[in-house]
């Protein structure tokens, strides 16, 4: 993947948010500058479409994870509509990414340069690195 130099990358998962930034080239991404931001975790719409009983019984669909996806979208579009943030990928694991898309800002949207649908929270730069230079 393309990478733009100064792009934002955000890493999250259900409990973590980690906001870097590539100093590297488009194709040989170096992330640094590891932020976590502190999030309000209170939008819980995604209790709404997840109250079916199946996903209640086993278990499935943790609301409290689900909000901290909003969350992290939410602080992504105060940011980018601020403009503080020009170009950003997103590395989520897939029930977080979906959760999240379904709060980004129009504006988030343009400024989108990727995605990436894995669970990275917790790994090394390097190996963050090598899943951004490979997709």
């Amino acid at each position: 993947m393309k990478l733009p130099h100064k792009a934002h990358v955000a890493i999250v998962d259900g409990e973590n948010f980690t906001l870097m930034r590539n100093a590297g080239q488009p194709f040989e991404p170096k992330l640094e500058g590891a932020q976590r931001p502190d999030l309000e975790t209170t939008n819980y719409s995604a209790g709404i479409k997840n109250q079916d009983d199946e996903s209640q019984r086993s278990g499935s669909t943790d609301l409290e994870e689900l909000a901290h996806g909003a969350a992290a979208a939410e602080w992504l579009n105060a940011k980018v509509i601020a403009n503080e943030i020009d170009d950003l990928l997103v590395i989520a694991d897939p029930k977080t990414l979906g959760e999240m898309r379904r709060h980004y800002h129009g504006e988030l949207e343009k400024r989108l340069v990727g995605e990436i649908a894995k669970t990275m929270t917790g790994e090394p730069t390097a190996r963050i690195e090598k899943a951004i230079a490979a997709a």
